[in-house]
């Protein structure tokens, strides 16, 4: 392969990176607005596309059309609602979503699951457990489980003036904190598509983006490395997962091309400490959501959850993972 061939493979991979960081933007647009304007002009000038191309580019890209991702996002999103708040009703949720009218909720609602809200939430597949919390038949085994393995001891730090709370779960002993947290900025590689246990997948991700800020000067003692997870996936398809594998940076760090940089909200956080081994990380949420949450007196919060990464499991003795995971909490 000769210099000019070389120059223009670069120069390929400089323009796919930049497309794949205008269409994200255009994605975390639309998760944060919808319930607002998400017209094509209006999401075509995020993506500084010109409308006329913009749908083409969108489908080529992601792998659906832009009205069926936002039709999709919205179901989604008012599903994991309904779950997470049984009480509120159904009507609310489908306007906080976007949706026109409760009509239009229920024909897309029913396309997409075959089923009515109401009768989903109350399906076989679900039950409404002792604290009043919609389950599903995953998360009701593994309540009973650890139901009968452990309850949370609740303690509070006298010095803090924070509670905590721990427990002794199949992957260790694990302390749960809610603490407040300043908002903060990251940059981002996003991927989109299946990523349970993949550590290699993680890996190259977190390869990409470290050689971008690396040079840069981004990455100093106090970075932190995490990962954002924006769906259920017990709800959407894993072939539609996404998460992005970021770093922290200063604020007003920019991106480029395929790297995406966004605010991390502040707020009410539970963070709970693991110890664990790279194919427990579904066990650690399951604590944290499964149960202590149900026996906090808190609800998860409309935020972004994530994991920060502590350790270099390579290091540890075990080759286990020392994570800290985030999720944002509000009194129930």
């Amino acid at each position: 392969m000769s210099i000019t061939d070389d120059l223009d493979d670069a120069r390929r991979r400089a323009l796919r990176a930049e497309y794949v960081g205008r269409i994200n933007r255009v994605i975390d647009y639309v998760e944060a607005n919808l319930a607002g304007d998400l017209s094509l002009e209006t999401l075509a000038g995020v993506a500084a596309f010109s409308p006329f191309h913009f749908h083409r580019i969108f489908k080529a890209m992601v792998g659906e059309t832009l009205s069926a991702f936002i039709r999709r996002r919205r179901v989604e999103k008012a599903a994991s609602m309904l779950l997470a708040n049984p009480a509120r009703p159904v009507t609310q949720i489908a306007l906080e979503c976007g949706f026109s009218s409760p009509a239009v909720f229920a024909r897309v609602f029913r396309e997409s699951f075959g089923t009515s809200a109401t009768a989903w939430m109350r399906s076989a597949d679900r039950q409404v457990s002792k604290n009043g919390q919609v389950e599903s038949k995953q998360s009701q085994e593994v309540r009973k489980r650890w139901e009968a393995a452990s309850v949370p001891i609740r303690m509070l730090d006298a010095v803090s003036n924070t509670w905590s709370w721990r427990l002794a779960v199949d992957v260790g002993e694990v302390r749960i904190e809610v603490k407040e947290i300043p908002e903060f900025q990251v940059a981002y590689v996003r991927h989109i598509g299946p990523y349970a246990g993949d550590s290699a997948l993680f890996g190259r991700l977190f390869a990409r983006m470290f050689s971008w800020a690396g040079p840069r000067g981004l990455v100093g003692p106090q970075t932190m490395a995490l990962s954002i997870y924006h769906d259920d996936p017990d709800i959407t398809d894993e072939a539609r997962l996404r998460v992005d594998v970021a770093i922290s940076v200063p604020e007003g760090t920019t991106g480029e091309g395929e790297i995406g940089t966004k605010t991390i909200p502040g707020g009410t956080y539970a963070v709970g400490h693991f110890e664990i081994l790279p194919n427990q990380y579904g066990e650690a949420w399951d604590v944290v959501m499964g149960q202590w949450l149900p026996e906090s007196g808190y609800q998860a919060a409309d935020a972004p959850c994530f994991e920060v990464y502590l350790n270099e499991p390579e290091q540890h003795p075990e080759g286990k993972h020392i994570v800290d995971i985030y999720e944002p909490v509000k009194p129930l």
